[in-house]
């Protein structure tokens, strides 16, 4: 049964101490809009002017057709398999990585085996069409250990960029049934220097299929670009799926693993193409669950330009009857913020109950948001390899 709302007074509070820890403080600068109806109208606005010109730069046609890139590299796909018992052409994933060369035109799948393979990977820039592919019943799992407070070579903290497992900065990039893991210490939420990435993707035009993604605190930094996540698993506490990309997830679970207050997403849009909003994180047909007696914050504002959507969601009893919190952002109702829900299911999805700023989606409202055309994903979606 839903709590009423003087029972959260206490997990709010927690929540806005917790937050304050976790990401940098966002400029708070919410001019009012002139109310609810013209804030929805500004914010439908904005969409349309974005899939104008941001589906222009994505694909230089409206998305329709297959990149050009891509379609030369995967006519010139090779695979390597990389195994640690030395039955392939690589022991581990760096080794595979650095002999790939620079500017590489080429799909290149990496097959990796089954196991533990407990490497701190970086995919530079340079090196785009990389393949991870697994099993995902008997999966590769990359794990590491570093948090933002692990002290690097420097002598500094590694901070959140440096705690990350597997950080993705090149483009084209997929994985298959692969398990990317932070396995630090559970820090209690908010602790400072908790921060601990599993996965950083910061590449555009990247898909991960039937992946788990596995942490705590900050566990998936959807850094940048254009991403697409199908049939995965997301497990974390904090801010577990932050960031500024464009992306749409599919059929995933999304799992918090505490009983203290958990933060789903903390998304800031990013506008670059003239005044644009381009970023924004979609989820369609996942689920969203946690601990038993714990409490799920769908959302949390990161800065005054935050947008999240839900749609044919089932969201579990954990998840709490407001739905969202607008942490330090004195006005979510005439700022920037737009996070909606349409046709969720499920003992944690009534609408009614939620803050007053957050969309009761209509059809219409949600159309742009629950396809793969969210991501422009005709002109570089491809299936996973066989």
């Amino acid at each position: 049964m839903a709590r009423p709302a003087a029972v959260l007074m206490k997990p709010l509070l927690l929540l806005t101490v917790v937050l304050a820890s976790t990401l940098p403080a966002p400029s708070v600068q919410a001019a009012d809009a002139g109310g609810f109806g013209n804030w929805v109208a500004l914010n439908q606005k904005s969409y349309a002017v974005n899939n104008a010109l941001f589906a222009k730069k994505a694909a230089g046609d409206g998305g329709k057709t297959l990149d050009a890139n891509l379609s030369a590299a995967e006519e010139k796909k090779v695979t390597y398999v990389v195994d640690p018992e030395g039955k392939g052409d690589y022991t581990n994933v760096t080794a595979a990585l650095a002999a790939i060369p620079e500017g590489n035109e080429k799909r290149v799948i990496l097959d990796l085996k089954p196991g533990e393979y407990r490497e701190k990977i970086f995919l530079n820039l340079s090196k785009p069409f990389v393949t991870f592919k697994s099993d995902p019943m008997n999966p590769a799992t990359i794990v590491w250990n570093d948090t933002a407070a692990t002290t690097g070579k420097d002598g500094k903290p590694a901070g959140t960029v440096g705690s990350t497992t597997v950080a993705i900065e090149s483009d084209y990039f997929m994985a298959y049934g692969v398990v990317f893991k932070n396995d630090a210490p559970m820090a209690k939420p908010g602790a400072k220097g908790g921060q601990a990435v599993a996965l950083r993707v910061f590449g555009t035009k990247a898909a991960f299929y039937n992946c788990t993604i596995d942490g705590g605190q900050d566990t998936l930094y959807d850094h940048k670009g254009l991403h697409y996540f199908k049939d995965c698993v997301i497990k974390g506490s904090v801010d577990f799926i932050f960031g500024f990309g464009r992306s749409l997830y599919e059929n995933c679970h999304i799992v918090s693993v505490v009983k203290e207050v958990a933060v789903l997403t903390a998304q800031q849009r990013s506008k670059s193409i003239e005044g644009a909003i381009e970023s924004g994180f979609s989820f369609k047909n996942c689920s969203v669950k946690g601990v038993k007696g714990g409490q799920i914050y769908l959302g949390r504002a990161w800065g005054d330009s935050s947008r999240v959507v839900y749609a044919y969601t089932e969201m579990g009893e954990e998840v709490v009857p407001v739905g969202w919190d607008g942490w330090n952002i004195a006005k979510p109702e005439s700022s920037g913020i737009y996070y909606g829900e349409f046709k969720c299911t499920g003992p944690g999805a009534d609408a009614q109950k939620r803050v007053g700023w957050a969309l009761d989606l209509t059809e219409e409202q949600a159309k742009p948001f629950v396809g793969t055309h969210y991501v422009y994903g005709d002109s570089w979606i491809q299936p996973p390899p066989k």
